[in-house]
């Protein structure tokens, strides 16, 4: 599903036009990001959650010429499924 699906579902389910559910999805979306990038953790009761994890800066290689490169620190988004999302995937 992408984000034109979930806003044509939304505005199916709740009967709202187009417009009305591409702003909720879309406000939806901007609040986990602005709350990802003052360093909260964002979690969905049944979904999972979403954390920013640090990591430090290292020395890598070019696989490709083998030259040394390095890398710096960086911070990555972080998901992790609920315990029942898990269980009915497994089912």
């Amino acid at each position: 599903m992408n984000r034109s699906e979930l806003i044509k579902s939304f505005a199916e389910r709740f009967n709202t036009p187009d417009y009305e559910a591409s702003a909720f999805v879309n406000l939806f979306f901007e609040r986990i990001r602005q709350a990802l990038i003052d360093g909260d953790r964002v979690e969905i009761r049944g979904f999972g959650s979403f954390a920013m994890k640090d990591y430090e800066g290292y020395t890598g290689r070019n696989p490709k010429t083998g030259a040394v490169a390095t890398v710096g620190p960086k911070r990555l988004p972080f998901f992790k499924a609920s315990r029942q999302l898990k269980d009915l995937l497994n089912k």
